[in-house]
């Protein structure tokens, strides 16, 4: 889509100045404090939202907002609140985050990774890209809508998901299969990983607007041979087969594909930097785009890439299997490609079980609520470029997707031309620029209030 270019008045905040400004003070202390709560997730099940659940309700309830703790298991807690709107006629949105983190190892760090610390400019600590920064901003514009007595033009169902990082067992895909009502009368939804700045050769300022994920295919690899003594000679040796197969994997070269959404992100990338848009090979439009090629680079073909290995038990015993786990990412519309290229290469050598899979999402860039999500950004950047992007992981959009919600990633921030920010999540000295997070829960607060 190719926004208008109309901006929303100031007045279109449908806040006051002063309450523009106490909103703006309320995100940077609401992401410092949801940081210094600890909502580690390990994985397999080992989570705990329930403290920073609670301080979500009770920043919520501080305004008069009525929300719900819903457990799904133990310490593992989901905020749901609901926002009528002054048009219960529309279709309402859902406004989405998660409220769990990836661990941190405090020694890599330069400061403590819960410190939620306010240090040259920037707020550091984990979530601060993953998602706090975007729990933080949804707080705040709902706060700062019922101080100011504001009625949204529609429903908003606000929530704040448990498990993100793990595969939603305890969060979105619970409440979709448990509690679908909570979703009736919602089509479209927003969450992470969207409206965030890129600064590309030429000083063009892209702000990727997330309309597409790639698909999930984690796979289990399961050589047989036979077991025996570590003296003898053994011509079938499972570790021997295993490396084989896994090594055909992770060395192959993927094709270049061409999906609906990388074909317009690359050709504005062509169009702004005066170079032609090749859609059998779009790499070479990749050295613009600094850091974000590190994402971006993947999403011109499916990736599969070896992740886990398992065999033996003493150093001197052939075991008789051996295994490999493979993380499988597929484009949309490009999963049988992925599924059959991975037998291809297995071949003879190992037995391949699917482990995990979901689907691939992809979405038109187009419409009434994406031109309000490109508004929105343009009335506080009218130099900025939206784009739609495709994401190489994954969101609780698809668990919503199931319902037939439309989900977009669009929680925006705008960054400093240096910041590699993709190197940011689930990375060492995750930050958040403080001038960002204000920018985004500006353009937040002008796209709720219009979409």
């Amino acid at each position: 889509m190719t926004s208008t270019g109309t901006h929303i008045g100031p007045n279109q905040y449908n806040l006051t100045p002063d309450q523009m400004t106490e909103m703006e003070a309320d995100v940077v202390t609401l992401l410092q404090e949801l940081i210094r709560i600890p909502s580690v997730n390990y994985g397999e099940g080992k989570g705990d939202e329930k403290a920073v659940a609670e301080y979500c309700a009770a920043k919520l309830a501080e305004v008069g907002i009525e929300s719900e703790l819903l457990e799904t298991g133990p310490n593992r807690v989901n905020v749901i609140a609901k926002i009528p709107g002054a048009d219960l006629s529309r279709p309402g949105i859902v406004v989405h985050g998660h409220l769990d983190v990836v661990p941190a190892n405090a020694d890599d760090w330069s400061v403590d990774p819960f410190s939620g610390l306010l240090k040259d400019g920037y707020i550091w600590g984990r979530g601060a890209v993953d998602m706090k920064d975007g729990d933080a901003m949804f707080l705040a514009v709902v706060r700062a809508w019922a101080r100011a007595g504001f009625t949204p033009p529609r429903n908003v169902l606000l929530i704040f998901f448990a498990d993100e990082e793990a595969g939603s067992t305890y969060g979105s895909r619970w409440l979709v299969k448990n509690r679908p009502e909570l979703f009736e009368g919602y089509s479209e939804a927003i969450s992470e990983v969207g409206g965030f700045s890129v600064t590309i050769n030429g000083g063009h300022r892209l702000y990727f607007v997330e309309t597409a994920e790639k698909g999930i295919q984690w796979l289990k690899l399961t050589s047989h041979g036979d077991a025996g003594h570590g003296s003898f000679i053994n011509p079938s040796n499972a570790l021997t087969k295993l490396a084989r197969a896994v090594t055909r994997i992770g060395e192959y070269q993927w094709p270049s594909r061409e999906t609906k959404t990388g074909s317009k992100f690359f050709s504005k990338i062509a169009e702004l930097v005066g170079e032609k848009y090749d859609p059998t090979n779009p790499r070479p439009l990749l050295k613009h785009i600094g850091g974000a090629a590190r994402m971006m680079g993947a999403t011109v073909q499916n990736t599969a890439n070896p992740t886990m290995l398992e065999a033996g038990y003493k150093a001197n015993v052939i075991p008789g299997s051996a295994s490999a786990v493979v993380d499988g990412r597929f484009l949309p519309g490009f999963e049988h490609e992925l599924a059959d290229t991975i037998r291809e290469l297995t071949g003879s050598d190992a037995e391949v079980e699917v482990l995990v899979r979901d689907k691939a999402l992809e979405v038109e860039f187009d419409g009434p609520l994406v031109k309000a999500m490109c508004d929105a950004i343009l009335a506080e950047d009218p130099d900025g470029v939206p784009v739609p992007y495709l994401m190489s992981g994954g969101t609780d959009n698809k668990a919503l997707s199931d319902l037939g919600i439309v989900g977009y990633g669009y929680s925006p921030v705008k960054l400093p031309e240096e910041l590699d920010f993709f190197a940011l999540f689930h990375g060492v000295d995750e930050r958040i620029p403080v001038e960002g997070l204000v920018f985004g829960v500006r353009v937040l607060a002008r796209f709720l209030s219009n979409c």
